[in-house]
């Protein structure tokens, strides 16, 4: 891990957004009136996918895509100003929260102003040409980091953004070289002490692919040299496996223990049950219970928690991100119910907690344990809502869900679980 890595992010909540789709307008400006709801979440960090503008060659969709970026030291004009962008960083803080940018380092769109500038800043083809090296990535290309005056270049400009806000989030870290990231984590720290780190590290398989193919993606364990916060892509493909009845939910679980054995004992993984990349979590599971159980689960992974924009409001509809797609708050709105998850995950869980976890595959109910000195804290998910006996390695006695305030009994190691999400700590039996 980065030597000086927070441990306090693993009881932190970030909140993504992408500014195009927030609000009706879609700018700076129009997100301060938000602020105060979005805080009320449990919100730590506020985290903006790509603010800078947006390549017109190649573009995908009427508006283009935000990870196809034209120039790193500006903002999208559809968006506002930079000092725009200084008053909505500023009304950000004085809630007591932490802004993060989006960075993609690893290409630029076709048309961006650093290849107008700096041509030997990018990656050629045999035939010299630029271009890409995952092909279905037309509206970019890719940048050449064996050029050691791109470094200063990235690096120049992490350093002015960070005048601002106070982390990075890194889209495809793992292509961009570890060594690169711990030189601009060293240099930012000179601007930004306590700058936070998040790597966009890539899917098991997708990791594999570069490197048989010859090009360079760096292995989770590398990356946390240089981050603070890695992605759970690691895992993600066998958590989608499950989400398809493809695989049992033990696969997922042991999968978690995993993480657990061989990351670094400060180990932070970004927890999510969807992103701007992924699938809404809504349109992926049956009913507004298991919906529960799901979110419940995600709060008590080990590691800091992810809401993406609009799952708040149980939202089915993944934006697009090359049109204008506002953020939908036609479903469920289950705000209290994430409140109360963020005050149990910032108030019952420690960043010293060890992690275990099973499953109970015939019901699809996930039992989990985070253990503080002895002290535990027991977790049960049922995510098809269904009821069941499932064992547990605590003293029998009578507890209360942290959740609802319920009687949890525990008789002869064993607590029945009526499909609700259950989280109750040892320390807190009832003699009743």
């Amino acid at each position: 891990m980065a030597k000086d890595t927070d441990r306090s992010l693993q009881n932190q909540i970030i909140y993504s957004v992408f500014v195009r789709d927030h609000t009706e307008e879609g700018t700076f400006l129009s997100m301060i009136g938000d602020l105060d709801r979005i805080r009320a979440l449990g919100t730590d960090i506020i985290w903006f996918l790509p603010i800078h503008p947006i390549g017109i060659k190649e573009k995908k969709g009427s508006l283009g895509c935000p990870y196809a970026n034209r120039d790193y030291r500006s903002t999208n004009p559809l968006y506002g100003s930079m000092e725009d962008f200084r008053t909505l960083a500023e009304e950000i803080h004085a809630r007591g929260m932490k802004v993060m940018i989006d960075v993609v380092y690893n290409h630029t769109s076709p048309d961006a102003v650093l290849l107008q500038e700096h041509p030997e800043f990018y990656y050629r083809d045999a035939e010299g040409r630029t271009g890409n090296k995952i092909g279905d990535w037309a509206d970019v290309i890719d940048l050449d980091y064996s050029c050691r005056a791109l470094w200063t270049y990235q690096i120049e400009s992490l350093c002015m953004w960070a005048q601002i806000v106070d982390g990075f989030r890194c889209d495809v870290a793992s292509f961009v070289p570890v060594e690169f990231w711990k030189a601009a984590r060293e240099a930012v720290s000179k601007v930004k002490p306590g700058c936070i780190w998040l790597a966009e590290t890539v899917h098991l398989a997708f990791g594999n692919y570069a490197r048989s193919s010859g090009f360079y993606s760096s292995r989770d364990s590398e990356a946390y040299e240089a981050f603070d916060i890695e992605y759970q892509y690691d895992i993600w493909e066998c958590f989608e496996r499950f989400l398809r009845g493809e695989a049992q939910l033990s696969a997922w679980t042991e999968l978690l223990d995993f993480q657990e054995a061989v990351y670094p004992e400060n180990y932070n993984k970004l927890r999510y049950l969807e992103n701007h990349d992924q699938p809404r979590i809504r349109g992926r599971v049956r009913t507004d219970s298991d919906l529960e159980n799901y979110t419940a689960m995600l709060y008590f992974l080990k590691g800091t928690t992810l809401l993406y924009a609009g799952q708040e409001f149980s939202s089915t509809h993944k934006p697009s991100l090359f049109e204008r797609e506002v953020i939908r708050r036609d479903g469920k709105d289950i705000s209290p119910y994430l409140q109360k998850l963020a005050e149990i995950k910032k108030t019952v869980f420690t960043p010293e907690d060890s992690f275990t976890a099973s499953a109970d595959d015939a019901h699809q109910i996930a039992v989990m344990e985070r253990n503080f000195h002895g002290r535990k804290t027991i977790g049960i998910f049922s995510l098809r809502s269904e009821s069941a006996v499932v064992k547990v390695e605590v003293p029998d006695g009578i507890y209360r869900n942290l959740i609802d305030g319920k009687a949890a009994e525990v008789t002869d190691g064993s607590v029945r679980c009526d499909g609700r999400p259950m989280l109750f700590r040892t320390d807190e039996k009832s003699e009743g």
